[in-house]
């Protein structure tokens, strides 16, 4: 099984045989869109909330592993503390869980809160950083729950995203969206890379030779 290593600290492989059977049926549930051949596992290095150096580990898309090693050192440069790095399996796959536990992960097979689409998360291409201290808003329904006092974001506190955090500008300088700029809600922990599907490309490359 291949290894890349960015650097110490931070690499990224095939999910190993052990981390595999431990996500099988939690995070990775039957399903027909996600394999774990679609995925990478990775050990990133960050700085915990006493700036300690921990190592951490988290399961992204194959395609994006070394984009997010890159994000992640880049962070780690920087000084940019984030609590805990965990899968979210050690929850046993509960989001609420996770993120009342202030832990921050990408992939987990489920769907949106709500409704029947599937997350970005179960496809691996988005990462929640810090959610306790920046919660999912939607409507009255603050998430995690816990959260509801970095709900009111014209407040200063430590561990803010807004567009001023570094966070923020190393995920977006790649190309990533976030969470706090959608309109009906707000999700100020979620980042997120959009697959450019080639029928979908295709279609606004034809929509704007048209226009």
């Amino acid at each position: 099984m291949s290894v890349f290593v960015l650097r110490e600290g931070f690499s990224c492989q095939e999910i190993p045989d052990d981390i595999l059977e431990f996500i099988t049926g939690v995070s990775l549930k039957p399903n027909e869109n996600v394999k774990a051949e679609d995925l990478s596992y990775l050990k990133l290095r960050y700085y915990d909330f006493d700036h300690n150096v921990c190592d951490g580990e988290m399961i992204v898309d194959r395609r994006l592993a070394k984009e997010v090693l890159q994000i992640f050192s880049e962070l780690f440069d920087s000084g940019y503390e984030i609590e805990k790095i965990r899968l979210v399996d050690h929850y046993g796959a509960d989001d609420d869980l996770s993120m009342a536990d202030n832990n921050s992960s990408s992939f987990n097979y489920r769907t949106v809160s709500g409704t029947q689409t599937v997350s970005a998360h179960g496809f691996g291409r988005a990462i929640d950083i810090n959610p306790l201290y920046n919660p999912y808003i939607v409507g009255e329904k603050i998430m995690p729950p816990a959260g509801e006092a970095y709900a009111d974001r014209s407040r200063d506190f430590e561990h803010k995203i807004d567009e001023d955090d570094v966070c923020y500008k190393i995920f977006t300088a790649r190309g990533w969206r976030w969470g706090g700029h959608w309109q009906t809600q707000k999700d100020y922990q979620h980042f997120y890379k959009e697959h450019k599907h080639p029928m979908k490309t295709l279609l606004r490359h034809l929509k704007k030779t048209k226009a």
